[in-house]
C-alpha cells in the first residue's frame, strides 16, 4: 500500500515537474531591443524604447538582446531611481560587450540605460514590466478569419494600425485560417519575413497569393507576416503580423488531425520566419 502511494505521488511529481519545464520553454521569447534599430541614442529621443517596450510582452523566463557597437554603447540595469534620474553610479549589472543579453528571471519592472556620456538623458533607456506566464487558451476547433473583417484587404485608411487593431485580442493556433478579400487584379498578399515586413521590402517574398479570397492556413507557431507588393501598400499600412502559437491539448476525444496549406498554393520550405 505505502509503496503505491509512494509511487503515486513520485509519478504526479514528474508530472509536475515536465508541465512546469514545458510552461517555462513555451513562455520563454527573445526580444531585440529596438529590433533593427538596436540600442542606440534613439534619434526621437526616449519615446523610441518607451514605443518599442509597449508593443512587446515580457513574461518570466524572455530573453531581452542588447546589439550594439562595442566601445560606443553599454548597457547597465540599474534601479527606477537610477533610471528616473539618469543616475549610473552603481548599476545591478552592466554589459560591455554586445549583444549583451538579460534574462527576465522574476516578475516586476526592469530598468536600463547607458551609462556613457549623456546617453540617457537623450532618450537610451528602457523599462519594462515582466508579468507571470498566461494560462494556456482552452481547446477549441480551427477559426476561420475574415482579415479585417468588412473592410477586407486594402489600403486601410488609418495606416497600419488598422490591421493591428485586427489582430489584437485574437488567438492563432496552429489550423486556424486565414482568408484575404480583395478586388482581384488590384491588390494581392505576399507572406514575407519579418526583415521584409519591416522594410516593406517585396523583392523577396516566400508566396504570393493573387486570387481573391486567398486563404492560408496557420500550419507553424511562430511569427506570420503578411503585405501587398503592389507600389507603396506596404509603406501605407497593408500589412499584416500575427503570432501563432500551437494548439493546446485537448481535455478528451482523439487528437486534431495536422492541417496543410490550402491546395491553392505551395509553401515554400520552412515557411514563414518565427519571431524571435
Amino acid at each position: 500500500m505505502k509503496q503505491n502511494m509512494a509511487k503515486k505521488l513520485s509519478i504526479a511529481t514528474a508530472i509536475f515537474v515536465v508541465a512546469t519545464l514545458v510552461q517555462t520553454m513555451v513562455a520563454q521569447e527573445i526580444h531585440v531591443v529596438g529590433d533593427n534599430m538596436g540600442w542606440i541614442v534613439p534619434p526621437l529621443g526616449s519615446i523610441a524604447y518607451r514605443t518599442w517596450a509597449a508593443t512587446n510582452t515580457f513574461i518570466i523566463g524572455d530573453i531581452l538582446v542588447f546589439n550594439f557597437t562595442i566601445g560606443q554603447q553599454d548597457v547597465a540595469r540599474v534601479t527606477k531611481e537610477a533610471f528616473d534620474t539618469c543616475n549610473s553610479t552603481n548599476p545591478i549589472a552592466i554589459e560591455t560587450t554586445s549583444p549583451a543579453n538579460f534574462t527576465l528571471s522574476s516578475l516586476g519592472e526592469y530598468y536600463f540605460i547607458s551609462t556613457l556620456d549623456r546617453h540617457c538623458p537623450l532618450g537610451q533607456k528602457l523599462a519594462i514590466n515582466v508579468t507571470a506566464p498566461p494560462p494556456p487558451p482552452p481547446a477549441r476547433d480551427p477559426v476561420t478569419y475574415d482579415v479585417g473583417d468588412q473592410m477586407g484587404w486594402t489600403v486601410p485608411p488609418g495606416g497600419s494600425i488598422a490591421y493591428s487593431t485586427w489582430a489584437y485580442n485574437k488567438t492563432f493556433i496552429v489550423g486556424d485560417t486565414l482568408v484575404f478579400n480583395f478586388i482581384n487584379g488590384t491588390q494581392d498578399v505576399a507572406i514575407v519575413s519579418k526583415w521584409s515586413y519591416e522594410t516593406c521590402d517585396t523583392n523577396t517574398t516566400i508566396t504570393v497569393l493573387t486570387t481573391s479570397p486567398a486563404r492560408f492556413t496557420l500550419t507553424n507557431t511562430g511569427g506570420h507576416y503578411f503585405t501587398s507588393t503592389y507600389p507603396r501598400r506596404c509603406s501605407l499600412g497593408q500589412r499584416l503580423a500575427i503570432k501563432v502559437t500551437a494548439p493546446p491539448p485537448p481535455s478528451s476525444g482523439p487528437a486534431m488531425p495536422p492541417s496543410s496549406y490550402s491546395s491553392s498554393y505551395g509553401p515554400s520550405a520552412g515557411g514563414p520566419s518565427p519571431l524571435p
